[in-house]
């Protein structure tokens, strides 16, 4: 059984790194490839606050930090971390600007 997992991307890190978005589709569907069991269910764009948000299918067995730590190579420097949500909600990973998570 599968676990759904939310990706997302802020407002911020997008108006610094236009191009990101592309490149995030692109990663998760090479990743698609490489991982059976891993699926893109949609990409939609938060219009309030300019985030990105990629909603997966995730493997039980598979390490979503470890997906970002990949990721990470391909993209300009950025931080990650788990959002804080309700125990039974969908975990949650945002990709921002290094210093925007410093008091985190």
């Amino acid at each position: 059984m599968t676990q759904v997992v939310e990706l997302r991307i802020s407002g911020r890190y997008v108006a610094a790194h236009p191009w990101v978005v592309q490149a995030m589709t692109g990663f998760l569907s090479a990743y698609f490839m490489e991982h059976p069991g891993f699926r893109v269910q949609r990409h939609v764009e938060e219009p309030e606050s300019g985030t990105h948000v990629w909603v997966c299918d995730v493997p039980p067995n598979m390490k979503v930090p470890a997906l970002l730590r990949r990721l990470q190579a391909d993209i300009p420097p950025c931080r990650h971390s788990r959002i804080d949500t309700a125990p039974q909600a969908q975990p949650q990973y945002l990709i921002d600007c290094p210093e925007s998570l410093d008091g985190v």
